[in-house]
């Protein structure tokens, strides 16, 4: 399963919608801002969905009727050889899912065997700088702070992004830090000017990307002087 040869391979800014919800998909997926989409079996289940993979391989279908570059799909199991053999299921859904693993010992052997198939992978539900360490050491393509959550506990989530930039630049490794767990739009824009390049958000946050009062109204003011001319 030679699975890296995908079309989103490129450099650069990728942002990907982190939701299930097929209607938020069918308002922001179409603006052609958004790499992919994430989910999780917390996200599945915001929706109804079930994690299995007939549920996951109906998700990943609809998703990439859009103009998306990839789907992440979690696979579960607490043994590292369950989330080998549910990680292999999804990625054979189709070539362009990357499979998500929590940062977990187990989930770290799996990445590393996943790794080897050719498989795509994002270590995920990482807390610590020194985790993107051990994300470039196993192979994994993305590796999925919680920034939120960092600066939730008390620690301070933009320094920790920025150490981990420079784990990954120091190892010359190509795994991409992805940050997740984003509450606002000024969260994107603070990390972006610190370095960091890829995102996954929810609708909310694809929508404050836009909220902004006085560009609404230079837009309609616009709109008035047309229709006057």
């Amino acid at each position: 399963m030679a699975h890296r040869a995908d079309p989103g391979t490129r450099p650069g800014l990728r942002l990907f919608l982190d939701t299930a919800d097929r209607a938020a998909w069918a308002r922001w997926l179409p603006t052609g801002l958004f790499h992919g989409v994430t989910t999780n079996p917390t996200i599945l289940q915001r929706s109804g969905l079930r994690s299995t993979v007939p549920v996951l391989m109906d998700v990943v279908r609809e998703v990439l009727t859009y103009p998306v570059h990839e789907v992440q799909a979690q696979c579960w199991g607490t043994q590292t050889e369950a989330l080998i053999e549910t990680g292999k299921a999804l990625a054979a859904i189709d070539p362009r899912v990357v499979v998500k693993v929590p940062v977990t010992e187990d989930g770290v052997r799996a990445v590393a065997a996943l790794h080897a198939l050719g498989i795509r992978t994002t270590l995920t539900a990482v807390y610590a700088a020194h985790q993107a360490l051990t994300a470039a050491a196993a192979g994994a393509d993305y590796v999925a702070p919680y920034f939120g959550r960092i600066n939730d506990s008390g620690r301070d989530g933009l320094a920790t992004m920025a150490t981990m930039l420079d784990i990954l630049a120091a190892s010359g490794s190509a795994t991409r830090l992805l940050v997740a767990s984003l509450r606002s739009a000024d969260d994107v824009a603070i990390l972006a000017a610190a370095g960091c390049d890829t995102f996954t958000f929810g609708p909310a946050v694809a929508e404050g990307l836009f909220a902004d009062a006085q560009t609404a109204a230079a837009a309609q003011a616009f709109e008035e002087a047309a229709a006057s001319a």
